[in-house]
């Protein structure tokens, strides 16, 4: 019989090789994040592993049974031919084109009986004209005192000492801001065109055109505030200074989102501290939903405020952790996922709010509570700094604010929905890679603002920027929400 060796060792020789554990794990996550980022999948969605699915390339038993051949002889009806592909109807609200090819040699009694119709679906690059405003003037009558001369006015445009109409601007700035397309690279398209713009005057044209949009983003902004119910998250920009000649400052984009009025706002500070939100939220009170950053913490303001989490947030830790400990993570996902489920429920099924308020408390109680059991018994099994240990921890800290939604059906489980607004920010960053200064940092968010609104309403952005553009300029001072994207929706 084999003997065993006890081997003592020391307290801190016991602690010290928890942490070096702890610190392998550590380094160990930290290269699968890193392998993640370069080869793996950006999708944060979850799928369970199952037992029962057999894996694409089995590996061979090493020891295969004998089997017994035996033969079976059967009948089956022959496959019928493939019909052919039908072609989709091309939609009928773009104009056509007619071109009518007649038959060669065609005889002189011949009769049509019909025609043929053959759609094709064509593209030309998009036109640019010029329009040309001819106003006619006369001689009216005339005394010895004075000849009155008749004259139309000219109509309202958004630049009246420049050439460019409402139409251009509208598609240079929804070029950069949605399509992000920087305006050196519209200067080029505009060459292959024959046309010559310069890029500085371009950038004229945009910051005078944002300049009349200011009363409305003011409008915006109150329309956004107006409320008991806002979501909020935050995104970096780069910024070129003077205070740093041959680099750039790292500002941030905060973003607010009214989901109750389907409006956004983007407001721009030079720093991620808390002086942005306290600022903006120093008259705000209700539910205010975030990803549970420091800053939203210590608001001067904090007392009218009742704080949300995002479910979002919290499932990303776990399926993070998922190469750390993967039947943990797992665990945890599919609770997580069973509250998705139930939202989805709600939301299929059209549910009024008294019904998803009873669905959350019937359905989404239970599993919070079991959910809430199993990270408390989990938190003490699992080591603080590794993958499932920050998971867990940043779950059960936030925990009051991750329940809270279930007290009011307006409340949403996650703030999404911001961070979709955030998503052209980041493509748009990727092209323009900085912006100029501080004030045209805050040009931006004006423009991601109106476009987000525009988003998350189903408008078409270009209409609705030239339109506004041509109409803002007579508009009445005290109509000016008139000409929100959410207004025109509704």
């Amino acid at each position: 019989m084999a003997s065993t060796e006890t081997v003592t060792i020391s307290k801190a020789e016991y602690l010290e090789f928890i942490e070096a554990k702890q610190t392998v794990l550590i380094l160990q996550h930290e290269l699968a994040q890193l392998k993640r980022m370069i080869f793996g999948s950006k999708s944060e969605r979850h799928i369970p592993s199952d037992v029962n699915q057999p894996t694409l390339f089995d590996l061979p038993a090493s020891e295969e049974p004998q089997v017994q051949k035996e033969q079976i002889s059967y009948t089956r009806d022959k496959a019928k031919a493939k019909s052919k592909a039908v072609r989709l109807e091309l939609p009928a609200h773009l104009p056509r084109k007619t071109e009518v090819i007649e038959p060669e040699n065609l005889p002189e009694d011949a009769r049509k009986l019909n025609e043929k119709i053959t759609e094709v679906l064509e593209y030309e690059p998009g036109t640019i004209y010029v329009r040309q405003i001819i106003r006619p003037y006369y001689v009216g009558e005339s005394n010895d005192e004075k000849t009155d001369i008749i004259i139309a006015e000219l109509p309202s445009r958004a630049l009246p000492k420049s050439n460019a109409g409402e139409g251009l601007l509208a598609h240079l700035i929804i070029s950069k801001y949605v399509d992000h397309l920087p305006f050196y690279r519209q200067v080029q398209m505009f060459k292959r065109q024959d046309v010559e713009l310069a890029e500085s005057t371009i950038n004229g044209w945009f910051t005078a055109a944002v300049q009349l949009l200011e009363p409305l983003y003011e409008v915006l902004r109150q329309k956004v505030l107006k409320t008991d119910y806002l979501m909020a998250d935050e995104t970096p920009i780069s910024v070129q200074t003077k205070d740093k000649p041959g680099a750039t400052h790292k500002g941030y984009h905060w973003v607010y989102y009214n989901p109750l009025s389907k409006t956004v706002l983007f407001n721009y500070q030079k720093s991620r501290g808390r002086e942005g939100p306290d600022g903006l939220l120093k008259n705000f009170t209700g539910y205010l939903q975030t990803d549970g950053y420091n800053s939203y913490n210590n608001l001067s303001n904090k007392a009218h405020i009742t704080q949300l989490a995002c479910w979002s947030h919290a499932r990303r830790y776990f399926e993070k952790a998922l190469d750390n400990d993967k039947t943990r993570s797992e665990q945890a996902l599919g609770l997580i996922r069973e509250l998705y489920a139930i939202e989805r429920m709600a939301k299929e099924q059209n549910l009024q709010a008294d019904q998803i308020r009873d669905l959350r408390k019937s359905k989404s109680k239970p599993v919070l509570g079991e959910l809430e059991t199993w990270l408390k018994e989990e938190a003490a099994k699992v080591l603080p700094q590794s993958a499932i240990g920050k998971a867990i921890a940043y779950t059960i800290k936030l925990w009051p604010r991750l329940t809270r939604y279930i007290e009011d059906s307006r409340l949403n489980i996650d703030n999404n929905l911001t961070e979709n607004s955030i998503r052209p920010v980041a493509l748009g960053r990727k092209n323009y890679l900085f912006a100029g200064s501080h004030d045209a940092a805050q040009r931006a968010a004006m423009i991601y603002s109106f476009f987000a609104t525009c988003k998350i309403n189903n408008i078409e952005p270009f209409n609705w920027l030239k339109d506004t553009l041509t109409k803002i300029a007579d508009h009445p001072a005290n109509r000016l929400e008139e000409l929100l994207p959410a207004a025109i929706k509704q």
